[in-house]
């Protein structure tokens, strides 16, 4: 049986902290324990996990402030993303793993979920394209290590759509070539599609 402290952590880093509205906010202790009907104490304890995450700020007399990502933040976390992608591209094409029925299938489930009132949704089957690509590799402490990245991605994903009209359609077109590329076995086409990817998001986000 899943734990309020757990409970309270899964609900804060999955939908508020990925509500780009909430960016820079506070938290209301009492109002989060009443959504999701647990007391307060283990709402503390969510919130000082994520602030040892450097996901929220607490602040004396305020309370829990959630910490918007910042310009460097952003840039290292596309930088890691593209070290670790471009790493997964280049292990699995040549030894034909690339999960192209998979990638195709979640491909399928984004074209469906156009319009801002998905945008949460489309982000979180988006971190799962990427994923699917990583865990191709079947290097578990990978897999983790690129887990541990979500919160900020789909944070930073959501945000990218609302920054620039049409950046759904865009980010479909960026993993059709990411996709079309590793089903051709060409690692090094994959490879500068990934960074074309990364590297328009990052400007998009930084351009906001």
């Amino acid at each position: 049986m899943i734990s309020g402290r757990d409970k309270a952590y899964a609900f804060l880093k999955e939908t508020v902290l990925t509500d780009p509205d909430m960016q820079g906010g506070f938290l209301s202790e009492q109002e989060i324990a009443d959504r999701i009907g647990v007391s307060r104490t283990p709402i503390r304890e969510a919130l000082l996990l994520l602030a040892a995450e450097d996901l929220v700020k607490l602040v004396p007399k305020r309370g829990a402030q959630i910490v918007a990502l910042s310009g460097r933040e952003i840039t290292e976390l596309m930088e890691l993303r593209g070290i670790v992608e471009r790493y997964a591209a280049e292990r699995t094409i040549p030894e034909g793993r690339v999960p192209v029925a998979e990638l195709t299938g979640l491909l399928e489930r984004q074209r469906a979920l156009s319009g801002p009132e998905h945008a949460k949704e489309f982000i979180a089957v988006d971190h799962l394209f990427h994923a699917t690509i990583v865990s191709a590799v079947g290097n578990s402490l990978l897999n983790r290590h690129y887990e541990g990245l979500r919160s900020r991605q789909i944070r930073a994903g959501v945000v990218a759509l609302y920054n620039e009209h049409g950046r759904q359609e865009a980010v479909l077109d960026e993993h059709v070539a990411i996709l079309a590329a590793m089903a051709s076995g060409d690692a090094r086409a994959a490879c500068a599609a990934i960074d074309s990817h990364l590297e328009t998001t990052l400007k998009v986000l930084l351009a906001g």
